[in-house]
């Protein structure tokens, strides 16, 4: 059987650190990647820097756009949420009848966007749970971490999923497929609208967050807040999920910042919209209260398409 056919549209810390997984594992992978980043990829090979797994270099096919190549059997989807829609578009040419289109970005309606784009039935939802940037053009720094959760959004097990698994587990990546998809990209998401948005709004690292008793209680606040939206949408998140999540902030290292706060710091543009502004609109509508999210979501918003100018005062 010929290797898997992947397409990695967003060679970033997520994208780029499975990406080569996946390559050094055998699969047929493609990047797309732009600038700078794609130039040193094809000079010299995508190169990761990984804390837990030492250093590696992949040489890895990387263009600039989709046009002219066969349709992939699977696309891991790993651009920042404000670009889905133009990199759903982009993504037509390696788009086949079944490709998998898996989401591994912050948010919750990703998935949707993708399918309005490409058509009913290619989004498969996904949560990647890794700490990985780029260090410098061609280079990913990984700290820790590297598990993939993925499902198709009506809850079956297809052979899409059960061939891209396969890949995953071939590639030493703990891999799951699960049934009930949205639960799991909404327990990532209250993680994130609380983890990214205090260290994004303290401009600290979360060791301080956790250390200081006010913004600690606004981090449990932030969970409950979204977690009542999540129930009000129907998704059957356990009565034990702010618990849950509570601990696993007790146990993050006490120096990570989450990839908003960066952002926010090295002025670039945030997903601010995807994530606190989407829980804003949406408890707008369900009539639910959500003064924490709210105010992250305020306090951020001058700085949401990057570093404010004087030009807007």
């Amino acid at each position: 059987m010929s290797p898997l056919s992947i397409v990695v549209v967003g060679a970033g810390g997520v994208g780029g650190y499975f990406g080569a997984r996946l390559a050094l594992a055998g699969a047929a992978v493609r990047f797309v990647a732009r600038g700078a980043h794609l130039a040193a990829i094809r000079r010299d090979g995508l190169r990761v820097r990984s804390m837990t797994e030492g250093e590696r270099v992949v040489k890895i096919d990387a263009v600039e756009t989709l046009c002219g190549g066969a349709p992939a059997d699977a696309v891991l989807f790993c651009v920042k949420s404000y670009d889905t829609e133009s990199a759903a578009a982009a993504l037509s040419p390696a788009i086949g009848p079944d490709t998998a289109v898996v989401s591994l970005q912050n948010g919750v309606d990703n998935e949707e966007k993708i399918d309005a784009v490409l058509g009913r039935s290619h989004a498969v939802g996904g949560a990647a749970y890794v700490f990985a940037g780029i260090e410098a053009p061609g280079v990913i720094a990984h700290r820790f971490g590297g598990r993939i959760v993925f499902g198709e959004l009506d809850g079956r097990t297809t052979p899409r999923c059960e061939r891209l698994r396969d890949a995953l587990g071939a590639a030493s990546v703990p891999v799951e497929i699960s049934s009930d998809i949205r639960r799991v990209l909404w327990e990532k998401y209250l993680f994130i609208c609380a983890q990214a948005g205090l260290t994004a709004l303290t401009r600290c690292p979360v060791g301080v967050v956790r250390s200081i008793p006010e913004t600690w209680r606004m981090f449990r606040t932030i969970l409950e807040e979204v977690a009542a939206l999540g129930r009000a949408s129907g998704v059957a998140l356990p009565a034990n999920v702010v618990e849950t999540l509570v601990k696993q902030g007790e146990a993050l290292p006490p120096a990570l910042m989450a990839s908003l706060g960066n952002d926010l710091m090295q002025g670039r543009r945030l997903e601010l919209e995807a994530l606190h502004g989407h829980a804003v609109r949406l408890g707008e509508r369900l009539g639910i209260a959500t003064p924490a999210v709210s105010a992250v979501y305020a306090a951020l918003k001058p700085h949401v398409d990057g570093r404010p100018h004087a030009s807007h005062a």
